[in-house]
């Protein structure tokens, strides 16, 4: 015994760092373990979590989930008017936006600004107080793009006259899913831009672009996107905030089916260099195979895999596979990223879009050791790229051999966020985005790093538990 108190005293200390301190000072040895405890130290989500691990039930379910997620192929389709695709939006004013549901009175500054230039497009108003004026007497419905199988970035919005790309995986009874064209950079709707310059865009993409694809589609037939992705990754790309590869690629198919059409030669000549200039036009096709993907786990009941992934500029979103179209929800996280020149901190929006729905899918911030030239956009160094990827294996259900990164001797990225995971090794999704200036029509001011509030995580696996326990008492 007296040798036990003589002995020179090592420690692993697995509370705050002060304590390995004070106990280095007394001339012992401490090793501090880099500990946090599950569910973000929440009483009620701890219990929960460890009524839902190691469940046999629960593991077949998200075995189940993970296998229709990865046999997926999401296969481009068509392009349609968002109210032949999506009827309910011609029964009455309805205009979807990303993210999760929230009231006009709550939203960000882009997310109106958006709105309110959807509006004049459709030419439901004939100026902004118009068209304030008919949403503050309720006569415009919001909905978010996830309750209708669509997604799109930034504001996220879509109207009835917007073109969509319809996105088909014929490994899931042909189910469509629909994303927005992608606008180019500067001023755009997405970031909440409403000038007669930006409704002008819109409706040559509504008439000349959409014409120009649903043509260029009929001669090159349906194209596969993931492929498109898988090669992407090996370019440079992350598919989510670095598209320059994989736009190129699907250059490479569509300009040949294009000049096959009878189109005329200025048409194809503005359509061509329209897309030619914008990087970020694959952006939301990449969207689409990802719902797509993501589509086919959904509704597998005892399933704690996480399926959305959406933040609106105010809160952040997730649906579970077993919970089915239930939201989750909590106050976005900050953006901690790389600002343009005169911009700051407190000129941004929070987080804001339906493009997480790529890290959902295991590709964007979870695929970021493939994209090393990103850290220059969202800052950091590649070796935070490279980490970042490694960490998300702690978090999800396994990896999808479709999507490979060369810098981890090709591993396949991480896929299939488990909620458990997270909350049980305190360890959140990153996502790597965009960052929208807070008031209207700004654009785009930065790029950087974010990630999924725990109490999303919490709240879904209190719910989740609470689901089963139910149903085993009925």
């Amino acid at each position: 015994m007296k040798a036990l108190f003589t002995q020179k005293l090592t420690v692993l200390n697995a509370g705050l760092a002060s304590f390995a301190s004070n106990i280095e000072r007394a001339g012992g040895e401490a090793i501090a373990m880099n500990w946090q405890p599950p569910a973000g130290g929440d009483r009620k989500g701890g219990l929960a979590l460890a009524e839902l691990l190691n469940q046999p039930e629960i593991e077949l379910a998200n075995q189940m989930a993970m296998e229709r997620y990865l046999a997926a192929q999401p296969i481009l389709v068509d392009v349609m008017l968002a109210g032949e695709a999506i009827p309910a939006l011609l029964e009455k004013k309805v205009i979807l936006h990303a993210g999760p549901p929230i009231a006009w009175q709550e939203m960000c500054g882009p997310v109106q600004g958006a709105i309110l230039g959807a509006i004049l497009f459709e030419q439901w108003a004939e100026d902004i107080e118009q068209a304030e004026s008919l949403i503050l007497a309720g006569e415009v419905t919001f909905e978010p793009c996830h309750h209708y199988d669509a997604v799109g970035p930034m504001a996220g919005i879509i109207s009835r006259s917007m073109p969509l790309w319809v996105v088909e995986n014929p490994n899931n009874a042909h189910e469509r899913v629909y994303c927005n064209f992608n606008e180019g950079l500067g001023k755009v709707l997405r970031f909440g831009a409403n000038s007669p310059a930006v409704i002008e865009r819109l409706k040559w993409m509504g008439t000349e672009l959409a014409e120009a694809m649903k043509a260029m589609l009929v001669q090159s037939g349906s194209i596969e996107l993931k492929p498109i992705m898988a090669q992407a990754l090996h370019m440079g790309d992350e598919v989510h905030n670095r598209n320059a590869a994989a736009t190129g690629l699907l250059l490479k198919q569509i300009v040949p089916a294009l000049l096959s059409t009878s189109l005329p030669k200025e048409q194809l000549q503005r359509v061509i260099s329209f897309v030619t200039a914008n990087d970020h036009f694959f952006l939301n096709l990449s969207m689409a195979a990802c719902k797509s993907m993501l589509k086919a786990a959904e509704n597998i009941p005892n399933s704690t895999m996480v399926t959305v992934m959406a933040r609106n500029g105010v809160n952040f979103g997730i649906r579970l596979s077993g919970t089915g179209n239930h939201w989750f929800q909590a106050p976005a996280n900050p953006v901690n990223g790389l600002f343009f020149p005169g911009y700051g901190v407190e000129d941004a929006a929070a987080d804001l879009g339906d493009s997480a729905i790529t890290e959902t899918a295991g590709v964007g911030g979870f695929a970021m050791a493939s994209s090393p030239a990103i850290v220059k956009f969202v800052g950091g160094t590649p070796i935070d790229a490279t980490n970042n990827s490694r960490a998300m294996q702690a978090i999800t259900l396994g990896g999808n051999p479709a999507f490979t990164l060369p810098a981890l001797n090709f591993a396949p990225t991480a896929a299939g966020i488990d909620a458990r995971k997270v909350a049980d090794h305190s360890i959140l999704p990153i996502i790597n985005t965009g960052i929208a200036h807070k008031k209207a029509g700004v654009g785009q001011i930065g790029a950087g790093i974010t990630t999924a509030p725990m109490q999303c995580f919490v709240d879904a696996l209190q719910y989740f538990a609470a689901l089963r326990n139910n149903k085993e008492s009925i």
